[in-house]
């Protein structure tokens, strides 16, 4: 599969939906899923909470390990999929669908997001 074009990337694996009304939604890439293996539990933001661009907000266990969620953007958390917490494993089988991980009314963007493309050149090395 190939990254969505629509979207746009951080260099942490993370991918960032356009906004809409000003709230983006964020998942991990299926590159990143495939990386951490099965997903057993996923530990994510709250409702309210805030969140700042790169730092940590959440954990994603794997049957590999356990790895920190950073947020792409900063914003105040607005809504988190309770079907990926309720399954984890949608992490795995559907990253860009049923898979994603939280809404965030965004706040501050930094500008080293990437492009599909350019998320490509980055996972390749």
């Amino acid at each position: 599969m190939s990254n969505p074009q629509q979207l746009r990337y951080s260099k942490e694996h993370e991918w960032l939906s356009a906004a809409e009304d000003g709230v983006s939604t964020v998942g991990i890439t299926e590159h990143a899923a495939n990386a951490l293996g099965d997903v057993v539990f996923v530990q994510l933001p709250e409702v309210g909470d805030s969140v700042t661009a790169g730092e940590t907000c959440g954990e994603l266990e794997s049957t590999k390990s356990v790895s920190d969620l950073y947020s792409p953007v900063s914003g105040e958390i607005t809504e988190v999929n309770e079907d990926v917490v309720n399954d984890p494993s949608l992490v795995n089988s559907a990253p860009f669908e049923g898979g994603w991980l939280f809404k965030v009314r965004v706040t501050d963007e930094p500008a080293d997001l990437l492009s599909a493309t350019e998320y490509d050149a980055h996972i390749a090395g």
